[in-house]
């Protein structure tokens, strides 16, 4: 079955094209509540922007979707608890836009310090008043910036060209890296008291919503100019306001409000201020980022493969190219694992070994996780929430590196509630291969790891190979591929089968019982499993 992506808001015509490739896409209008919730159960995937709201309530309409992408920065629309219990990913395009609004900011300054718009204004509506709208030069002044983030960064170097002196607050930045950019770390109430222009490039969050208030402002150097193009909240808009009316702030560039959209601030009642609405990303250049990233986000998502850009994933970020192949592996190791144990691990370990055990191997951790409890519930496993159904259990599960001199290899040693050890280890087969197993409970094997496996632990003895092949072959499975690990002849053996078809516990008890095997058990490592 096709999976089905539902777009919700406009999207750039290179995403959508991205998208048709693989999927059936369908449109409906997020901003239309009732449409929105009759659509999603329907939905694999949701692509949003700002209007569409992606609530419990959506989540829990949509009992097949995988995966929310947000064309843009900000998630303030998406419940991203309610979308991580439910296993649901959520994706948004960071560095879509960051570009558009580092010029955006430069675009404020610029129009506050020359007065452009409210110059443009008059002279529109047949007024030539040349001396009215005498402005200053940026360069030789000091411009402040509140924030050396990405968007910060880029907005500092664009100013540097104007030869002006750069200053900045930011307690997350070591001196020596705001140095390399030419800027000079300061205090907050430092950078008010110095600055010429200070520009505010910071998230909102609980400890930066009000960070420019009232005592800042009082604080400000005469004259000073101010832009906001990063967040609403941040600069107390009527105290903002207020200090314009009085003539410490000389202007003020804003293009983000406490509430939006905003058609009503106290900001707008004052020539010296350019408030433009939210246009930060709105370029062509930064909409067709965005999209094209979120599509390809859903595509790896919707393809089962690990999506860096996912928020509530813990390993994200990117994931080495050495290390990627080696995913479907350690989701395979896990699935093997809990079907040889038969219960859910107290504690595991995944031990990666060899030279790239030098990288970094985090996510090996929660592919297996993912993988340990892929059969055990009832809900979709996900990146996401396999760390949940872990805690939920009381299973501890921890990451270690082993031996560099030696292959690559994934292992992962296990205690079980009864406090028998196991262990299942493997070695990659390269980009789409799901590796090879090398060793189950401690017996040395040589497989595939893929279709469906059955194992079989019992005493070496003649005949049971045959035994368990006709028993097979009379119910319709053919057995595609078979190896015996054994500790001694004459002593405790392990079959492992690899099969065209899933087996009925039926079945594999009928097997189990005709050899007189100690335990059997199977894992089905097909990717639609």
């Amino acid at each position: 079955m096709t999976p089905v992506v539902l777009v919700a808001e406009e999207l750039a015509p290179a995403a959508l094209a991205l998208l048709d490739q693989d999927f059936d896409v369908r449109h409906v209008d997020g901003a239309d509540r009732a449409a929105l919730l009759g659509a999603l159960p329907g939905a694999d995937a949701v692509l949003i922007r700002s209007a569409t709201r992606i609530d419990a309530e959506a989540i829990g309409a949509a009992p097949r979707l995988r995966v929310v992408a947000r064309a843009g920065v900000g998630l303030d629309n998406v419940d991203i608890p309610a979308a991580t219990a439910h296993g649901v990913l959520v994706v948004n395009a960071p560095t879509s836009n960051i570009v558009s609004a580092a010029e955006q900011a430069v675009a404020l300054l610029l129009a506050v310090a020359r007065h452009t718009a409210s110059a443009s204004a008059a002279l529109k509506a047949g007024e030539w008043r040349r001396a009215r709208y005498t402005g200053v030069e940026v360069a030789g002044k000091t411009v402040g910036v509140v924030g050396l983030g990405r968007i910060g960064v880029l907005f500092a170097q664009r100013m540097a060209a104007f030869d002006t002196r750069l200053i900045a607050y930011d307690p997350y930045v070591q001196p020596a890296r705001a140095a390399q950019l030419g800027v000079r770390l300061v205090t907050l109430d430092e950078l008010l008291a110095a600055s010429d222009f200070i520009s505010v490039h910071l998230p909102r969050t609980p400890e930066t919503v009000g960070l420019i208030g009232v005592r800042e402002l009082s604080l400000v150097k005469p004259g000073v100019r101010i832009i906001n193009a990063a967040r609403g909240g941040l600069i107390d808009e009527q105290a903002l306001a207020d200090a314009l009316a009085e003539g410490r702030v000389a202007g003020a560039g804003v293009d983000v409000y406490a509430k939006e959209p905003c058609t009503a601030s106290p900001l707008f009642g004052h020539d010296t201020v350019v408030a433009t609405p939210h246009l930060g990303a709105s370029t062509v250049e930064a909409q067709d980022k965005a999209g094209l990233a979120v599509a390809r986000s859903v595509k790896l998502a919707l393809h089962g493969e690990f999506v860096p850009d996912a928020v509530n994933v813990q390993a994200g970020g990117a994931v080495d190219h050495e290390v990627r192949p080696l995913l479907p592996l350690a989701e395979r190791l896990g699935r093997v694992f809990t079907a040889v144990a038969g219960a859910v691990a107290a504690s595991v370990t995944v031990e990666v070994r060899g030279a790239i055990a030098a990288r970094d191997v985090s996510v090996l951790r929660l592919a297996a996780m993912k993988g340990m409890f892929t059969s055990v519930v009832a809900e979709r496993v996900t990146y996401v929430n396999a760390p949940a159904l872990a805690a939920a259990r009381g299973m501890e599960m921890s990451l270690a590196t082993g031996d560099a001199d030696r292959p690559d290899e994934v292992c992962l040693h296990g205690v079980l509630p009864d406090g028998r050890a196991l262990s299942v280890s493997g070695t990659g087969g390269g980009p789409g291969s799901g590796g090879r197993l090398t060793e189950v409970d401690g017996f040395a094997l040589e497989l595939v790891a893929d279709g469906v496996l059955l194992f079989f632990t019992y005493v070496d003895r003649p005949g049971v190979v045959g035994t368990v092949g006709s028993i097979l072959g009379r119910a319709g499975v053919n057995i595609a591929g078979m190896q015996v690990g054994r500790r001694a002849a004459g002593g405790e053996a392990l079959m492992t089968l690899t099969v065209d078809s899933a087996v009925s516990v039926e079945l594999l008890t009928a097997a189990a019982e005709a050899i007189g095997a100690a335990a059997a058990s199977a894992a089905d490592l097909r990717d639609d499993a």
